[in-house]
Formats: structure tokens, sequence, C-alpha cells
């Protein structure tokens, strides 16, 4: 038995620091090609612990963080997830990707434990796939893909539309999902065709062939894809003469792959906020300057956003809650509705841990030169059944 002098003993030995830390898990891919994904967002995470620790903390306790590496592989992720777990994480932080997280959130789900998606934008990087606890503070695909279509119907008279959906992976196919549902809603709006390609296609020449077939060019081109396919298609449709208005998702934000469609135009991405110094928002170009100042470059794309996001909701959870325990946590987030962001507002209910609407912030690249032209929220939010792919 232990006598009164041995325990006040051994809570002498225990550092101090260690009772007045609540220590977060950064399960994440800081190898492999989802590293990509996972820095920016994460260093956007930890710039936001970072702001809450000098106001004091969370709860009046500093923010630890701790980390492991995925290396983009399935089973290094679940592995990672222990580590964090083993390095004493109260809550978990994964990879971007629905695939490459949910191994590590299903080790926090297993404790209980809340989990967020440094930016997945598939439905099943929630309840619907990881569990009760898991949760992402990003745009899902659909959401974007069914700005695209409002957007543009309503600000450049868009009622013809060809859909060109890369199958890579299922965020491209959710992109086609909510334009798909979107557009044939809206007034004298009609898809009048779609096709299909994979990312590493060298060429989409028959696709481009029946285009150019019909009768009248569409006004519209949703292409739903990522890099480096996105950019093939792009140069392809331009070369072959097809000037149509092209739409996609939020992945292809940024400049650093215009060189491959020299002087490129007439091309339009929905964005959480934008990274070209011309939001509206003062609170967007606050965080590009606090990014650059910790990175030396400001965000090369709007990828670092969610990152930044999902600490800020938690954190108000958490405070709210009185807790860090999963369950309470997961409460307080159901609760909140257009809850107020650096990056426009963000909602959860029991059935969604995602966004199925957003403020999207509009960019076009015209000349080559990317800038943000107007700002929309669809008028409706994506049904749970499109959101599902039923």
């Amino acid at each position: 038995m232990r006598t009164p002098a041995l325990l006040a003993l051994c809570a002498l030995a225990i550092p101090q620091a260690a009772l007045a830390e609540i220590t977060v898990g950064f399960a994440i891919a800081k190898s492999g090609w989802m590293e990509a994904y996972d820095t920016p967002a994460a260093t956007a995470a930890k710039i936001r612990i970072d702001e809450i620790n000098a106001a004091g903390g969370l709860l009046g306790e500093q923010i630890k963080v701790v980390e492991a590496d995925t290396r983009t592989d399935r089973a290094e992720a679940a592995k990672a997830g222990l580590d964090v777990l083993d390095q004493g994480a109260q809550m978990m932080v994964v990879s971007c990707d629905y695939d490459f997280g949910s191994p590590a959130a299903l080790m926090a789900e297993n404790e209980g434990m809340n989990s967020f998606f440094l930016c997945a934008e598939d439905v099943k990087a929630g309840i619907q796939g990881v569990g009760p606890n898991s949760f992402s503070s990003s745009v899902l695909a659909p959401v974007q893909g069914a700005t695209m279509a409002e957007w543009s119907h309503a600000k450049r008279g868009a009622r013809t539309a060809w859909v060109l959906e890369d199958t890579f992976i299922e965020y491209n196919k959710g992109i086609c999902k909510g334009f798909d549902w979107m557009f044939p809603q809206l007034e004298g709006a009609q898809i009048l065709g779609r096709d299909t390609f994979k990312n590493d296609d060298a060429s989409i020449a028959s696709q481009i062939t029946r285009i150019k077939a019909l009768p009248t060019p569409p006004d519209v081109i949703m292409l739903c894809s990522v890099m480096p396919g996105a950019a093939a298609a792009v140069r392809q449709l331009r070369a072959a003469g097809i000037n149509a208005l092209i739409l996609n998702g939020s992945a292809v934000d940024g400049s650093y792959w215009l060189d491959a469609v020299p002087d490129l135009s007439g091309f339009v991405v929905p964005v959480q906020g934008s990274i070209y110094g011309d939001d509206p928002r003062a609170e967007v170009e606050a965080f590009n300057t606090a990014y650059a100042a910790k990175t030396g470059a400001r965000p090369s794309s709007q990828y670092a956003y969610p990152g930044y996001v999902l600490i800020d909701l938690w954190a108000k959870a958490v405070e709210r809650a009185g807790s860090v325990e999963g369950a309470a946590v997961t409460a307080e987030l159901e609760k909140m509705t257009d809850e107020p962001t650096a990056f426009g507002p963000r909602s959860f209910t029991a059935a969604l841990h995602h966004q199925d609407a957003a403020l999207m912030q509009i960019i076009e690249i015209t000349d080559g030169k990317p800038a943000r032209v107007d700002e929309w929220r669809i008028s409706s939010p994506v049904p749970m059944a499109v959101l599902m792919g039923q």
C-alpha cells in the first residue's frame, strides 16, 4: 500500500507542465504525395493553436502538439493514430483525404475521442464513414459543383453544359454529383451530355470530338478533375478551339500549374478564401500574412484554410462543453449553425459533420492570372441523398 508520504512524492515527481496541457495529436502525412496537402493545413492548424495559447490557452491550459507520420500509407496511418494516442493525444487531426485519414480517425473513434480531417471533402469523413465523433470543417465536393452550377447560371448566363468527369478519385465524382443535381433545376438549363476520362490519360481527343460535334457549343464545361490530369485536359480543350467557360472544384486552386496552359482565360473555381490578396474579409488576409511569416511564403492554395478552421471550431466546442471528452465536444459541435469563422460560417448537425452549403469565393483565371471575381452561397443545401451518391 502506498503511504500518504509516498503519494505526495509521486505527485511531486510528475512534471507540472503535464498537469496543465491539452494534447492534440497530428497523425498526418509528413512524407509521400499526401504531404503536399497535409503540411499546409497542419501548419494552419498550428497557427490557430499558437494564437489560442498566446491568449491564455484552452480551458486555462496550453495546447500541446504531438505528431506521427502516416507516410501516405493506409497501414501506416493506423500505426500513426496509435502512436499519437500513446503520446497522450486527447483529440486527433488526420490526413486531408478520407482514404488515407480514416485508419487513424478510427483509432480515435475507438477511444471515444474527436477526430478532425484536415480538409476532407467526402461525406464518409464523418458519421457516415468513421463514426459519431469525426468531423471535417472543409466544404463537401458536391457543394463545390453545385456552387459552380448556380453561379454560372446566374452570373454568366449559362444555359447549356457538358460534364467531363475524371474517374480518378471520389472527390472528382462528388463535384460532378453536385453539378448534376443543381444545374438541371435552374430555369432553362440543360446538360447536353457527359463523358469520362482517367487522370493519367495521355489524350482526351475522343471526348473533345464529341463536344465539337454538338450542333451548338456548350456555355460551360464542368470539368471534375484534379492535378495533373486537370491541367492536361484544360490544355487540350483550349488547343482544340473549345472556348467555353471551364468550371472545376477547389482542388485546382492556385497558380502553380498555370505554366502548363499559358495565358489561360475563362477558368473558374470556388474556394473557401482567396490566397491572392483580394479577399474582402480582413481576417483572411491576416491569416495569409501570418502563414507567410511562419513559413516564408503565402499559402499556395485554399487547402491551408480548413486546418485553421477546424482548430477554431473544436476549441469553441471544448470551451462550451467545459471538457475535451469526445461525446461532450461532439454535442457542442452539433449545435453550431452558421458559426462565424475567418473563412465564413460553418454548421454541423447530428446527421452531418460536414458543410452541405457554404459561402464560397469565386476565382477566375484571365490571361493566366487568377483573381477573386465574386462570392456565392448556394440557395439550398445539397441533399443527403446526393452527398451519398444515391
